[in-house]
Formats: structure tokens, sequence, C-alpha cells
């Protein structure tokens, strides 16, 4: 009897241990390998924070962000076992194929291309600064060269920046953020665009022209903005590479005149109208047509909006692969356009909705197709804690339902939305509603942050609300009757729209009720069990041999 105790206690602690040690990404009975991928700084920040998050379970991946164009050209070339791209293959006319390497594209990341900048008024950093698409395709091809333009003065509804001569900042690799950009200006103002770039269709490769300054990678463009030589300078690049650096990007005049900048839920909105091709024998299956996302006309929408794809191998005789690399990758992936969706709003980026995700999760399947020992068990969208999703209900985006609408000061001709990212963001901060957050929003610099209590505005309970124009001082080079440009204090008399609204309201509860993406206290309860269990195997044996001797003494 105390034998067979024994060694059930023994099968019960390995296979806890087991348990715990495979962690919610692996399978127990599949081995890994690790894997190598390079290519989209664009979306570099999102797939970082996955592989940080897979590797508490024992997936080892690394990724370089070398750029797009680089990416699938080193996929091509079998360098890679897996690529990231903002951009499909451009074919033979741009020497750009995979070179016979069998593969398929699968959407990981949507996102928005934003424009930072760095323009300082009496030494404080303007934050609101607002463009028209116009505007902005004149500031890239070096008709508008200073921030006191008054077509910039015009955008901003009167309000005047310094004399200060601006500074394009553009990429100096193949890159998918200047390839979404200039598909941007190609489409909706080639009069602009054709004469600067002598072709009419859209690059990778930006045409350095005047006094642009090229920097490589989204880091490089984002370091020389915020350096002490990028006054004046703006630039170009996904969401995340701003907010981490807290730095403001331009508020982009969207079809239906509001200016609107890439949060999540502006993504969101935007991409409804993104046309997926879902031609299964198309060589661009699953590629993406961004004209009527240029053109939406809710007010919501971010006009830069875009997707990013991973390209995976899907030959069986690929030479790169092996079954432990296949799992590696489908278990990365299959976490990555899952509950990898959830993380990556916070930090810039929006997630793929419910159609994508299933597109994306049959692609990874291609990987067991190639080699049936290939665990699919984790490429399940039902376990996916995806804000988009509704249950039951797959023909819904719920991030785009409750996006907020943007504040009456946000419209051309109209404010500017002066507190700071709060008001014009429509009461979102960093990507999240602020209505009903505990100690309100903070506050334009001038004022204070609220208290405790739920904050229904701009602030909460005990916050206060700096009540001053936030005109700021007289800048030197002013045009004549133009009005100084605000940067800091109040909200320029436009009271906060949305407080406490329903849409708000439902947005921060799609967010908080999000279960945590990896679930490591079960992993840790396991493992302290497991150990439980082996210290009562050990004690087992004493025991009986104890009372063993004890029976042969009594005897």
């Amino acid at each position: 009897m105390d034998r067979r105790l024994g060694r059930g206690l023994a099968v019960t602690a390995l296979a806890l241990l087991a348990c715990a040690v495979a962690g919610p990404g692996a399978d127990a009975s599949t081995g890994h390998a690790q894997i190598e991928g390079s290519g989209s700084s664009w979306a570099a920040n999102a797939v970082n924070q996955w592989i940080a998050d897979v590797q508490q379970s024992g997936l080892q991946v690394v990724f370089t962000s070398t750029g797009s164009a680089q990416g699938r050209k080193d996929f091509a070339n079998k360098t890679t076992d897996f690529a990231v791209s903002d951009i499909g293959y451009q074919g033979d006319a741009e020497n750009d194929t995979p070179q016979g390497r069998a593969f398929a594209y699968l959407p990981i990341a949507a996102g928005g291309t934003s424009f930072p900048y760095q323009v300082r008024v009496a030494g404080s950093l303007v934050r609101s600064i607002r463009l028209s698409g116009r505007t902005l395709a004149e500031i890239f091809t070096n008709h508008i060269t200073n921030w006191n333009d008054p077509q910039i003065t015009k955008d901003n509804n009167g309000h005047a920046l310094p004399d200060l001569p601006i500074v394009p900042v553009v990429h100096s690799e193949g890159s998918g953020s200047t390839a979404q950009f200039t598909r941007y200006l190609a489409k909706e103002f080639p009069d602009l665009w054709q004469p600067f770039e002598k072709s009419s269709s859209f690059t990778e490769y930006w045409s350095r022209q005047g006094n642009q300054v090229a920097q490589n990678g989204s880091d490089g463009v984002m370091n020389f903005l915020s350096s002490s030589a990028g006054n004046g300078a703006i630039g170009y690049d996904e969401y995340s590479y701003a907010l981490g650096k807290n730095y403001p990007v331009a508020r982009i005049e969207n079809s239906a005149g509001y200016y609107t900048a890439p949060t999540q839920y502006n993504v969101a909105v935007a991409l409804t109208k993104a046309v997926i091709n879902y031609n299964k024998s198309s060589p661009d299956y699953l590629l993406q047509n961004l004209d009527n996302v240029y053109s939406d006309s809710d007010t919501r929408t971010y006009p830069l909006s875009s997707y990013s794809y991973g390209l995976i191998p899907t030959a069986a005789n690929d030479p790169r692969m092996t079954t432990a690399k296949r799992q590696t990758l489908a278990d990365f992936l299959s976490y990555s356009v899952c509950q990898g969706q959830a993380e990556i709003g916070v930090i810039g980026y929006s997630a793929l909705p419910i159609n994508l995700v299933q597109a994306s999760f049959q692609q990874v399947a291609q990987l067991h197709k190639a080699d049936t020992r290939v665990n699919l068990q984790n490429a399940n969208v039902s376990s996916c804690h995806n804000p988009t999703f509704v249950a039951g209900q797959p023909n819904r985006n719920y991030l785009a339902e409750v996006a907020p609408k943007p504040p009456a000061c946000a419209k051309a001709g109209a404010g500017p939305c002066m507190n700071n990212e709060d008001l014009i963001n429509g009461n979102v901060v960093n990507g999240h509603p602020t209505a009903g957050r505990t100690g309100g929003t903070t506050p334009a610099s001038g004022g204070s942050s609220g208290g405790g209590g739920g904050g229904g505005g701009s602030s909460g309970s005990g916050g206060t609300t700096p009540t001053t124009t936030g005109h700021g001082p007289s800048a030197p080079g002013l045009p004549t009757g133009s009005t100084a440009y605000p940067v800091a204090g109040g909200n320029n008399g436009q009271p906060p729209t949305l407080a406490g609204s329903a849409e708000s309201a439902a947005a921060v509860q799609a967010v908080s009720s999000l279960p945590a993406a990896r679930p490591a206290t079960v992993s840790l309860a396991l493992v302290l069990l497991a150990v439980g269990l082996v210290l009562a195997l050990l004690a087992v044996p004493p025991a009986v041999a104890h009372r063993h001797g004890r029976r042969k003494a009594d005897g």
C-alpha cells in the first residue's frame, strides 16, 4: 500500500512539473528550438512585447528590426525563419521576390503611421499641433519650410507657431513606414508627390532632398527628433515610438474634417474600411488596400492606419525549418495574433479584428500541413482575449464600436483643443478613455491632478483644471495679426467632451475587463504543488521504514 502511494506521488509530481514548465505557449510532447526573424521596425515594439511574453514559457524568439525591405530580403535568402513586413513582395520589376521560397502572409498588428515632432515655444513643448493632409504633404515635399507658414496657422485655427525652420526627418533604410506614408501621398496628393519623387507610385526608399535628415530605423528617427538638435523637426513612424518617448504627434485631418490621433480606437475605426484580398489563389492573399481608409468619412478615423504582416515558410522541405522550429513559430504566432493583441493597445497599436485573427490562424495551419508533427492546439480563436471580439457575434468590432467621438474643438475651424493629450484625443490618454478613471486625468501645465474618486472629465474629484486661456507668451516671428500658439495651461475655453459618456465608459470596461494575457500564477501554483508532492514523496520511505521497524520490535 505504501509503495503504491509513493509511486503515485512520484507520477503526479512529475506530471505537474511538466505542465508547469510547458506553460501556456508550449506543448510538453513537442520540442522547441530558437527561431530568428527580421524586418519591420514599424511593428517591432509589438513583436518584441510578444517575444518577452512567450519567453516566460520557454519559447526562444529573436527579432532584428532591419526594416521591411531587408526583412523580406533576408527571408528570400533563407537567412531567417520568418519575417515581418508592412507591405508584400513587389515582384520582379522591383527585384523584390521570395526567390522561390514558399511562404504565406498573415496579419499580425495594426497601427497608425504617426508624425512626431519637436516644436518649442518659450522652452515649452507644443503638444497639440494639427496638420491637414495637404499641409503634411507640402512639408515633406519641401513646399512648406517654416512652422509659421500661413497654411499651418490656418490648420490651427489662427494660432501661429514661431519662426522656426522645419526639418523633415525620413528613414534611410527600406522602410514600411515610408511605404505607408508615400502610398498615402501618391494616392491623395499626386500633384505634390509625382514632381517630388519623379514617380506616381509609392516607395520604401525616401528620396531625401533639401534640408531633410535621414535616420536609420524607427529608433534613429525618434532619437533625432527628441534630441537637443531636434527643435523644429518632424518625422514619421508608428505611434508606439512617440508614446515610448512621451512625444506629441500631429493630429491629422480626416475626410470628415476632424483632426485625429492614431489611438487604438481611431485606428480600429479606420481599418473597418480596409479592403482585404481574400482570394486564396492570389499571391497577395490577405494583403490590404487602404484607399477607402484615406477617404473614410467617419469623424473618428485616423487616415494613415494600416496592418503589418508576418511571412512564414510553408514548404515541407524548407532548408531552415525543423519540427522544433515550426512548433516554436506556430506557438509564437498563435500567441501574437490571439492573447498578444490585448497587450498592444496601450503601447500604440490596435488589435486585429476577428476575421483577420481567424485568417492568421489558417495561415499558421500551413506549418502543420508542412509537418504533421506540429501541434496546433494553441491556435484557437475561442481562447483569445481580444478587445475587438464580442462573444458569439463575429461580425462585430467592439473596439471600433466604442471609439469615442472627437470633441468639437477637434473640428476644422474650431479649437484647437488645448488640454493636452486628454481633450484633444476625445478624453483618451495613451489610447485609453479617461471618463470615470480614479483620480481624474493628467492636467495641462499649471493645473493639478485630481485626487481620489472618479474623474468624470478632465479632472477627478479634488482636481483642478486651469482656467487661463492657455495662450502662451508672444513668440518671435509671428505674422501680423496672428495669435500665439497656446502651449500650456487650460483648455482654451473648450470644455472636455465625452466625460462620462456611454461610449467612453464602455471603452474603459472593454479594456479593464480583459483577463490577464498570461496566467503565470497558475504555473507558479503548479510548481509549488509539485514541490510539495516531491517533499512528501521523500518523506514516505523513512516513515514506512520506521513503522515497519516498530512492527518487528513489537513482534
